[in-house]
């Protein structure tokens, strides 16, 4: 058995006329992400772990913001299009850890479903993954609540 371990992290700024989504979820919020796609920091990072540990690259290979045919896209269609690369190469995810960064909105309220959004994206068990949320401590562009960053680690299992 092989065992790869990935690692993605991504930030994007918060800006008002955009709706916010995390884990494939809509969050209430006032604000939402700036980005090529629908800005979902945690999704992008979840698929530059899943890119990175099958020595495949970056989102960036295959979604380039240049590309206007996936403006506005579905980052769970990224996280789809990412595992079917990761598959093709003879890998299954063996679990999934998610770190978002923000000092606002609290996310406790919607781990429960961005945990079950994550699982069915990546045809795994619930248990295989964790979603937590954390503040910046008033720190960086973070903390100045101006932007939202996510980390992500993964485990791939090949035979």
């Amino acid at each position: 058995m092989k065992i790869r371990i990935g690692f993605g992290e991504d930030i994007h700024r918060l800006v008002s006329g955009r709706k916010l989504f995390l884990c494939g979820i809509p969050v209430p919020f006032d604000l939402g992400l700036l980005g090529h796609s629908d800005g979902d920091v945690a999704l992008h990072a979840l698929s530059d772990a899943l890119l990175g540990a099958a020595a495949l690259g970056d989102i960036g290979k295959y979604f380039p913001p240049s590309d206007p045919s996936t403006e506005g896209i579905s980052s769970a269609l990224i996280v789809k299009k990412c595992l079917s690369l990761v598959e093709s190469k003879g890998y299954k995810v063996g679990n999934v850890d998610i770190n978002i960064v923000t000092e606002e909105p609290h996310l406790q309220p919607f781990i429960g479903k961005m945990r079950e959004s994550v699982a069915m994206m990546l045809g795994v068990d619930i248990d295989s993954v964790s979603v937590k949320a954390m503040t910046n401590e008033g720190l960086d562009a973070v903390g100045k609540e101006t932007a939202i960053r996510a980390t992500a680690s993964l485990t791939l299992i090949g035979e």
